[in-house]
């Protein structure tokens, strides 16, 4: 029993439960002046939680001050250029916060379609070109990091099993329509359990987030299993050493040998008369002997 809530404590301190993620509402990353978007803190934990922003027209300001905020969620109902910028769910003391998306609103006539999380690595990725008015011809190209990837006729590019080498700068052109601003696409590494989108704190600027290391909470699940191995082979180590020295214990208790049975009969003395019964034989027990059982 012991053992067993030492587990379950270990498991408790180093796996928080509580997970707090961004949902974008279309869920997309550039969207048309005038359009409107839906922001929501999906929050399982009872500790609050707030979205905030970091745009060109403020820093770190909370719903109320640019959005229509609900229950549970915050909209923005009519989008211009200046809301363009880095969201995301902070707690209400400031501790943690989710992961951060980056919105961008298009003043002109073309956007990019791309996912406003990051896309798990071996995963498909699908970019659509699109005009606010449709197109003669929705053939569009398509670019990273500012160089040609290739055109395609339908207006639709698929990126199949994508690694974390596809991260970067992606936008898209429509010959007589324009191009679309550029948005950053994150690749995730597969998660080896279920983690949690907590960082230790809140981002500072409305820039591309950075790839050069995998963020905070793709370590956490690794550290988790490693230290629930490591406890889970210690109770079994102890619980093995418990049950082997009792056995030692009930084993010398138990291994009392006692040696065979002597009976010494009286011989009859010249001259005397003889034993008249056997009733008057003699039996004699040894020395008892106590040994201690060979090791297993």
């Amino acid at each position: 029993m012991k053992e067993t809530c030492l587990l379950c404590l270990t498991f408790v301190l180093c796996c928080p439960t509580n997970q707090i993620g961004l949902t974008v509402s279309p869920s997309r990353s550039q969207f048309f002046r005038g359009e409107s978007v839906t922001l929501k803190c999906e929050d399982h934990s009872s500790a609050g939680w707030t979205l905030r922003r970091n745009t060109s027209t403020g820093e770190n300001t909370n719903c109320s001050e640019w959005g229509e905020l609900h229950i549970s969620s915050c909209e923005i109902s009519y989008l211009s250029t200046s809301d363009s910028g880095v969201y995301w769910c902070e707690s209400r003391g400031g501790g943690a916060s989710s992961i951060s998306v980056n919105i961008s609103v298009s003043g002109g006539s073309v956007i990019l379609q791309s996912p406003v999380l990051p896309v798990m690595e071996g995963h498909d990725l699908t970019l659509s070109c699109q005009s606010q008015t449709p197109p003669s011809k929705p053939s569009a190209a398509f670019y990273k990091d500012g160089s040609l990837i290739r055109t395609e006729p339908t207006g639709h590019m698929t990126l199949q099993h994508v690694s974390r080498s596809d991260e970067g700068l992606y936008k898209c052109h429509i010959s007589a329509h324009g191009e679309s601003p550029s948005s950053w696409i994150s690749v995730s590494e597969k998660p080896t359990t279920t983690s949690a989108l907590l960082t230790s704190s809140a981002p500072s600027s409305s820039t591309a987030p950075s790839s050069s290391s995998p963020p905070l909470h793709m370590w956490l699940p690794a550290g988790c299993i490693g230290v629930l191995v490591l406890l889970v082979f210690l109770v079994l180590l102890i619980v093995c050493v418990s049950r082997k020295s009792d056995t030692e214990r009930r084993t010398r208790e138990d291994d009392v040998t006692y040696s065979h049975l002597t009976i010494l009969q009286q011989q009859p003395i010249r001259g005397s008369r003889v034993l008249e019964s056997s009733s008057d034989s003699e039996i004699v027990y040894s020395t008892v002997r106590k040994t201690t059982a060979p090791p297993v």
